[in-house]
């Protein structure tokens, strides 16, 4: 190669700096928000509550989760019993009847495949490894692949992305406009500042999730008083225009 042809180092990613500035400012506006131990639950009970919460308030969800366990005992037990049952226990969920067999089909295929609703394997793979491996499970995609691994007690760097969360790092031009959940995760994991721990991941997603109900709203974002409108071509637009 000759010198003049030689590339010169590429330097720090500048979405890498606005997420830290953006941590730093949702902390300062929402406090922080900050998942306890006793609050990672086991691998499975976030698969299940991963699959069942489409469009459903996480408090609801939650309580469905429990009484489904609490109820039969074993995610096996749930497992067998009739589809309109488990639509029957799960009348908090926005589409019970899809959830219901959503969740009876991942639960059997789990089964099929491991002898047992049992992800203990999955702390033997690599995150991405994992991932693909829930990916497979009907109803599972990437929002829930990524929150077994994150906010489970395997604690794993792999960043959640729901609906608020896609559209704030969209509107910030952290991912692609059009970006669906997988390609707006491939996007922003590599930008994602290399000191931040499972941990501080799980946080930044909940804070953008508050941030996507208070300020920046689907139909009707309030950029004048956001949080982190400097930070953001769509709010420094809307204060210029």
């Amino acid at each position: 190669m000759a010198p003049g042809d030689r590339q010169l180092p590429l330097g720090p990613d500048l979405r890498t700096d606005i997420l830290r500035k953006t941590q730093v400012a949702l902390i300062e506006r929402f406090g922080r928000i900050v998942r306890p131990p006793e609050k990672r639950r086991d691998p499975a009970w976030v698969l299940v509550h991963g699959v069942i919460g489409a469009q459903t308030r996480t408090a609801a969800s939650n309580a469905s989760t429990d009484a489904l366990l609490a109820e039969y005992g074993t995610w096996e037990a749930l497992a067998a019993v009739a589809a309109s049952d488990i639509e029957a226990r799960l009348q908090r969920q926005t589409f019970p009847n899809v959830a219901a067999r959503r969740l009876k089909d991942c639960l059997n295929a789990i089964i099929d495949a491991r002898g047992s609703v049992d992800l203990r394997h999955l702390s033997n793979l690599p995150t991405a490894e994992a991932m693909a491996w829930l990916e497979k499970l009907p109803g599972v995609a990437r929002k829930i692949s990524a929150g077994v691994m994150n906010a489970s007690t395997f604690e794993r760097r792999a960043m959640v992305i729901d609906g608020h969360h896609r559209r704030i790092m969209q509107r910030m031009g952290i991912v692609p406009p059009k970006a669906d959940t997988t390609r707006a995760y491939d996007a922003l994991m590599p930008v994602v500042p290399s000191e931040w721990s499972a941990a501080d991941m799980d946080e930044h997603h909940l804070l953008l999730k508050s941030l996507g109900q208070t300020y920046c709203r689907p139909r009707t974002p309030r950029c004048d008083a956001c949080p982190v409108r400097e930070l953001c071509p769509t709010g420094i637009a809307k204060a210029s225009g």
